[in-house]
This record gives structure tokens, C-alpha cells and sequence, in this order.
């Protein structure tokens, strides 16, 4: 049988004796105690490798005078079986948790347009369901998440996917585009303006993200192509309690995404101006590592994550 036939396992009828029989020669590197260690007889370990060698149609172990040793094609069968294992031994976990009422934890990353208006209600949906369940939420840039999520210290994220990132390992299913608008202080003088236009405010103090950032640079190609210079009068800064204090203390100007702008102006801190701006960021979604095995908490809140996204988006 060929070994890169789709589902070979399936049809070799590759046997979880034989991924254990390879660990155990891996630990012993001799087939009488690896025999031992699975309460075999030697015979039949011996004939279950050659089984599995057979099939695979290649040599997995060297036979040497005291022993033996995997061959280049034995290390990567041994680490599979392992990868394998490891799996079926975490379902054995995840169906223990939802027998359980579905404890334990789950950690998600978020931008902040989705952990203001789109995180928030879908873990109080999920937490109704599974009270016991510890949820951590990051909030970063996407920069700053893909990283962590590579490190495998968040099961996914609610972010965007950055062009310049090595994407082949990720995963992504996007939930909405993110348009975005002008804020300022409630009462701000250009609340009633009518017919705003950019070359009306680009003399005025802003608040944007820093230099290098996807919407400073898109805010200052906006004014590059209405024939303005960018604002000149910045603070630069990304941290939400500062931006929305100062703009409450000033009369400066900021962009942000227009959901998060919503939630501010429905309880009365900041106001949308009435000017619509031509452009926007990126779509966001869900990211999760490619092949990645998410535990039943991420399974579940990503799918409570999509059922809220649905009604807001």
C-alpha cells in the first residue's frame, strides 16, 4: 500500500498497538522491553512492526547486534504516533469537561472594535450556558495577538489578518469590515456643521494612532488625496482611556471604528460628526492556527462568537 494514499491509516487498518509499540522501541530501543512494556510477546511485537513497516514500504528501525534505532522515516512515524496519542488523550479530556457542565478555559484575543461591541454579549450568551468557565480576553493590536498566537498562549482571536505576516500556518473567517468615523466632545462646534468636508478640520488638533500604524496611514493618504497636508497637531496614542478623556477636555478630532463610536455616543460620552470619511480598515475575523485542535470552551465560543456577529454585523 502506498503511504501517501489519502486515508492510508484507514485502509492499513493501522492498529493503536502499533503507534504504541513505536513509542515504546523509541523509550527501550529494544524489542524484548518494548514487548515487555505493553505486555506483548516479543513474536508479536516483532510481527506488528514489520506489519507496520510493510505497509508504509519502508524501513522504520535499524536492527543492530545490541538493539535498535529508528531510521529518518522511524523518527517521523514516532513523532506522529506521539502527536496522535497526545490527541486522543485530550478528547478524553474535552468530553470529561462536557460531561462536566464544561469547565475550564479558553483564551481569545481581540482588537478592540469586536472587544467592545462583539466580544462582550457573546460571553455573556456562552456564560448562561457554562458558568463554571474561566474565559480570558486579550485586547491588542493584531500585530501584537498573531504573535501570541503563534506562541500558543490564546486559542484564537478576533483580529485582522496583516499583509505582511507569513500566513500559510493561520487560519481565517472573516465577520465584518470595519468602517470607521470622526469623533469628538459631545457639543463639539462642528456636531452641527452641515456639509463638512476635510479641508474644514485639517488645520485642528487630532488624536491618532502612531506613525506606522494601517489607520494613521490611511488617515494621512485621505488627506493626501483631497490635495491636504496630514494633521500636524497629533497626539499619538492608541490607549481608549486616554483618547476618549482628552477628547472630552479639548476640541480635538479622532477616528475610530464606527461601532466602537456607537457605544460611545449612546451613552453620551463622545459625539459622531457629521462628515463621512473615505476610508476604512480592514475586515476582521476569527484566527486560529492552521491544524490547530481548539478544546470544546474555544469550539464553543467561537461559534457563540459567529451567532453574535450575525445579529450585530
Amino acid at each position: 500500500m502506498q503511504p501517501n494514499t489519502t486515508n492510508w491509516f484507514l485502509r492499513a487498518r493501522l492498529k493503536t498497538r502499533q503507534l504504541l509499540l513505536l513509542i515504546a522501541l523509541d523509550e527501550s530501543r529494544n524489542i524484548h522491553r518494548a514487548a515487555e512494556a505493553l505486555n506483548m510477546t516479543q513474536p508479536a511485537a516483532s510481527k506488528q512492526l514489520k506489519d507496520l513497516e510493510d505497509m508504509l514500504d519502508v524501513q522504520l528501525f535499524e536492527r543492530l547486534p545490541r538493539g535498535m534505532r529508528p531510521t529518518i522515516y522511524g523518527e517521523a512515524m514516532i513523532r506522529h504516533s506521539r502527536m496522535a496519542l497526545t490527541s486522543l488523550s485530550h478528547a478524553h479530556d474535552d468530553i470529561t469537561a462536557l460531561k462536566s457542565g464544561l469547565s475550564g478555559q479558553v483564551s481569545v484575543g481581540a482588537i478592540l472594535s469586536p472587544s467592545m461591541t462583539l466580544i462582550p454579549p457573546a460571553i455573556a450568551r456562552l456564560k448562561q450556558q457554562a458558568p463554571m468557565l474561566r474565559i480570558e480576553v486579550e485586547v491588542e493590536s493584531s500585530n501584537i495577538l498573531l504573535e501570541q498566537l503563534q506562541r500558543g498562549s490564546l486559542d484564537f482571536l478576533v483580529a485582522r489578518i496583516m499583509d505582511q505576516e507569513d500566513n500559510r500556518n493561520l487560519e481565517y473567517e472573516e465577520l465584518s469590515d470595519e468602517p470607521v468615523c470622526m469623533v469628538a466632545r459631545v457639543n463639539h462646534p462642528l456636531c452641527h456643521v452641515s456639509n463638512l468636508q476635510l479641508k474644514d478640520i485639517a488645520n485642528t488638533g487630532w488624536i491618532l494612532p502612531p506613525k506606522g500604524s494601517i489607520l494613521r496611514h490611511r488617515v494621512d493618504m485621505m488627506f493626501h488625496k483631497e490635495g491636504l497636508p496630514p494633521p500636524s497637531n497629533v497626539v499619538d496614542t492608541t490607549a481608549i482611556l486616554v483618547i476618549t478623556s482628552l477628547l472630552q477636555q479639548t476640541d480635538f478630532l479622532h477616528v475610530m471604528p464606527v461601532e466602537v463610536a456607537r457605544f460611545y455616543a449612546q451613552v453620551n460620552v463622545l459625539a459622531i460628526l457629521p462628515i463621512e470619511l473615505p476610508c476604512k480598515m480592514d475586515g476582521f475575523g476569527i484566527i486560529t492556527r492552521r491544524l490547530q485542535i481548539l478544546s470544546p470552551a474555544a469550539i464553543i465560543l467561537q461559534k457563540t462568537i459567529r451567532e453574535v456577529a450575525a445579529q450585530i454585523y
